[in-house]
């Protein structure tokens, strides 16, 4: 098998997680990160490794931080060679009214939503250049396109990612590079946990197909995605059962 290089920001469940194993199932040696999960993280390397024949490079850090993620590209680089796909999935959500949002809640949602793309978007792009080609995916929200009440902040964050993923598929495109953005709806994953099983229950009932997405739906489309023709740049597409 011919193996591509891909770094997974945020990789030690939910989306992140499912993406890197089906990744991994389709020949990708991969570089997976998370900032604080560092079991979760360590299992599901430990998993790729024992049922894939493919690398896979374990990162503990914050890519929200400048330091932090020149270090994780570095290992990248050095462990697998060239980067042909860079997913930045690193996301937390808040849900709260905006006027009574912290100073620190906000930094840390824009560091983690928001500066961590910019920091390894900005790192990856050389590598890509120097080869004309390479695919950029962000994982984004319906809430950046139409923004939500209790999630202004969330939303902002988001918002600015799709920003960001229109403009620099413009930049990157007569290099050959694809940057595009998935903007799921509901998935049934941990940053769901604030909800009790009514109000869960109340959300599918709002979503026309039903039910929230499961991660591995979610993967499933990140991968058709990296697979997509090059002419497909600067795009923000929703995944959201209808809801939207």
């Amino acid at each position: 098998m011919n193996h591509k290089n891909a770094i997974i920001t945020g990789s030690s469940r939910g989306i992140g997680r499912a993406t890197a194993l089906l990744f991994a199932r389709n020949g990708y040696n991969l570089l997976i990160n998370c900032c604080h999960s560092h079991e979760e993280l360590m299992k599901t390397c430990e998993e790729i490794r024992s049922e894939y024949a493919v690398k896979c490079i374990p990162f503990l850090g914050n890519a929200g931080d400048p330091a932090c993620a020149s270090e994780l590209f570095s290992l990248a680089k050095k462990e697998l060679g060239d980067i042909h796909l860079l997913i930045n999935n690193a996301g937390v959500s808040h849900i709260g009214l905006l006027q009574d949002m912290t100073d620190e809640e906000w930094n840390r949602l824009l560091n983690t939503n928001l500066t961590s793309v910019f920091n390894m978007c900005r790192l990856v792009i050389p590598d890509m250049l120097s080869r004309k080609q390479g695919k950029i995916i962000n994982v984004s929200s319906v809430w950046g396109i139409c923004g939500a009440s209790c999630e202004a902040a969330y939303s902002a964050t988001k918002g600015a990612v799709n920003a960001l993923t229109r403009a620099l598929g413009k930049e990157l495109a007569p290099s050959g590079i694809q940057v595009n953005a998935i903007a799921f709806g509901t998935i049934h994953t941990s940053m769901n946990n604030c909800f009790s099983q009514n109000e869960l229950d109340q959300l599918a009932s709002e979503i026309p197909a039903g039910r929230m997405a499961e991660p591995e739906e979610a993967a499933e489309f990140i991968l058709q995605l990296a697979n997509s023709p090059s002419y497909l740049t600067g795009e923000v597409i929703k995944m959201d059962g209808g809801w939207i």
